[in-house]
């Protein structure tokens, strides 16, 4: 027992004198500041968004919510036990999706827009063909040991989920098997983002670690800390060359991955709230950031200043998201509603 108790110290020490290393290397290459590199670019000026539109129809906390590529139909996931698929330019609802667990608390468009994909509590990913007569359950994906955080689209064969169990996972939808397991964090997985080239994602978890991973080769490449509570939302730049995540020690970073280290970090000392979910403008200069005090903040990716604020909801506003033509913005909330912005 003593000896092994000596080994573990022992390593303890290694992985110690290992960080300390890496951090020193992350040092001696990091030769500049964003606040430096982004002076010259101009300012932004105060964002100010007005509502557009205020879709009503879930009757209980909604959750998630994700755009379709067409920019138009959206799908969004409420404990009321609902999924609805609606026509965001005339507010109608165009489906109906009754889930069997109503504790859901993740859903995604396939990019084909013939499926959805939900879960939660249950430990199950669901996938559903709305483009049949009334919605279809295509697949139940069952082998995560933990609830379902979060769940994207490669395609309409196959789908990755982030579990409370600590893993990532790929499945085959024609089989309904695991692909591939990615084992690597050592907290619950929060979310996940794909790269613009879909050949890699990262995710977010509770132990506060980013990770980038490689979906053919199902290896962790890049492992990125700095946050001092759970990661709670993630999200890719468009350029696939940095990331960006927001967590509950209140504040959100980016990430750049060829610097391999933190760039920069958005934080005020009077935004007292946990970050519960992230989106980035087309062009990634704003950050669209839901938080715990019920308004969603805009942020100057570059300067690192707020300079906007989306206040109308009633509670914590748990998803937020930009469609592919970034003509607008959707922040989702606790008090069931969800609004569209420009």
């Amino acid at each position: 027992m003593a000896a092994e108790k000596a080994e573990m110290e022992a390593l303890k020490k290694e992985c110690d004198t290992l960080r300390t290393q890496i951090e020193a290397a992350r040092k001696a290459v990091n030769d500049g500041s964003m606040t430096a590199a982004s002076s010259g670019a101009s300012e932004v000026g105060r964002v100010q968004l007005k509502l557009r539109k205020t879709l009503k129809g879930h009757l209980a906390k909604i959750y998630a919510m994700h755009w379709l590529v067409d920019s138009r139909q959206m799908v969004s996931a409420s404990q009321d036990g609902k999924l609805l698929v609606w026509d965001t330019h005339t507010g109608n609802k165009l489906v109906a999706v009754p889930l069997k667990s109503a504790w859901v608390m993740s859903v995604a468009f396939a990019p084909s827009g013939n499926l959805v994909a939900s879960g939660g509590l249950d430990n199950i990913c669901t996938v559903y063909n709305i483009k049949a007569a009334s919605p279809k359950t295509l697949r139940e994906l069952d082998a995560h040991t933990g609830y379902l955080a979060c769940c994207r689209f490669l395609s309409d064969s196959e789908i990755l989920t982030a579990s409370g169990d600590t893993t990532c996972c790929l499945w085959d939808l024609e089989t309904g098997k695991q692909k591939t397991v990615y084992t690597n964090h050592i907290g619950d997985c929060m979310s996940l983002a794909l790269s613009p080239d879909m050949n890699t994602f990262i995710s977010g978890a509770c132990d506060s670690l980013a990770k980038l991973w490689d979906v053919r080769e199902g290896t962790c490449k890049q492992t990125f800390s700095g946050h001092t509570s759970d990661i709670n939302a993630i999200a890719f730049f468009h350029s696939g060359n940095a990331i960006i995540t927001g967590s509950d020690d209140c504040c959100c970073k980016m990430y750049d991955l060829r610097a391999d280290q933190e760039v920069i970090s958005y934080q005020d000392a009077n935004l007292n709230a946990g970050v519960t979910s992230l989106a980035l403008s087309s062009s990634g200069r704003l950050i669209f950031a839901g938080y715990d005090d019920f308004n969603c903040h805009i942020w100057d990716s570059l300067k690192g200043e707020k300079v906007g604020v989306l206040s109308g909801h009633d509670n914590r506003v748990s998803c937020t998201g930009v469609p592919a033509d970034g003509l607008g913005v959707c922040t989702g909330s606790w008090d069931s509603f969800l609004k569209l912005w420009n």
